[in-house]
């Protein structure tokens, strides 16, 4: 497993990107704006991971701006941690072994939510491509918050 980022919800990503780069020095290392999610997603690596973060081979933050407005209370502002996976069933299997709440399936063999014990989300990723649909992850509906 290799840690992959913390994503933050930001509702001004001009005022977010003069906080974390202007005054932390971090460096925007890739952007993606989804029209149909309604959302943008921006990575940020400290100064010295710039190289690493281009590559996605260091730890990263993604500030994720939605574009239709909404008051994020503490805790809400703050999105999950993310984790790149050799074997996403094979983990899934594991923490549902282990008394986890799988929150959001990993019906596509890509993603999966969990939640800590202090229920912090918790993002899977399959490493590579997607994993063939298997069940019992394709039929599995999603469960909670993730």
């Amino acid at each position: 497993m290799r840690y992959l980022h913390t994503m933050v919800r930001v509702t001004d990503v001009a005022q977010s990107l003069h906080f974390y780069c202007d005054l932390l020095g971090m460096r925007e290392v890739r952007r993606h704006e989804s029209e149909k999610g309604r959302f943008t997603l921006i990575f940020l690596a400290a100064a010295e991971d710039v190289a690493r973060g281009t590559a996605e081979s260091a730890p990263l933050v993604e500030l994720t701006y939605n574009w239709d407005p909404e008051v994020y209370g503490e805790g809400r502002n703050f999105g999950h941690l993310a984790f790149e996976v050799d074997d996403i069933y094979a983990l899934c299997a594991k923490l549902q072994a282990g008394g986890v709440v799988i929150n959001r399936p990993p019906r596509d063999g890509h993603m999966a939510f969990v939640r800590s014990p202090d229920n912090v989300s918790v993002e899977l990723l399959q490493k590579g491509d997607a994993l063939p649909a298997a069940e019992p992850w394709a039929s599995m509906p999603n469960t909670g918050k993730w």
